[in-house]
């Protein structure tokens, strides 16, 4: 069965960091593309990351330059490490592995303040 389980979200003013966590069970990441999407109210679920079983990755432009995914393969964790963080940045974030249909994590509330 798989699981995702994101954490590191929380509270920060702009500017500030943070590093997301997606712990899997039942699957391995490292052969596998395992994407952090977001999630804004009212908004469209938006892929943010991506990295692939090779360790190519790919951002949205909106986070070029100050967000960094990153995977270590032997805790099974995909890691999305956020800087100069904006308060359009706040959003719930989810662990996102595609193996013939979508599975999620159950999401981490990342809210920045202005």
């Amino acid at each position: 069965q798989v699981q995702l389980v994101e954490s590191g979200g929380g509270l920060v003013q702009a500017g500030g960091s943070l590093r997301l966590s997606c712990a899997a069970s039942g699957i391995a990441f490292s052969i596998l593309t395992t994407s952090w999407y977001r999630q804004a109210p009212g908004k469209q679920r938006e892929l943010v990351a991506s990295i692939t079983g090779g360790g190519s990755t790919n951002y949205a432009n909106s986070v070029k330059g100050r967000f960094t995914i990153s995977r270590d393969n032997a805790k099974n964790t995909v890691y999305l490490q956020m800087n100069s963080l904006k308060p359009e940045d706040t959003a719930v974030y989810y662990c996102n592995v595609k193996i013939i249909k979508d599975y999620w994590g159950q999401g981490t509330q990342v809210t920045v303040s202005s």
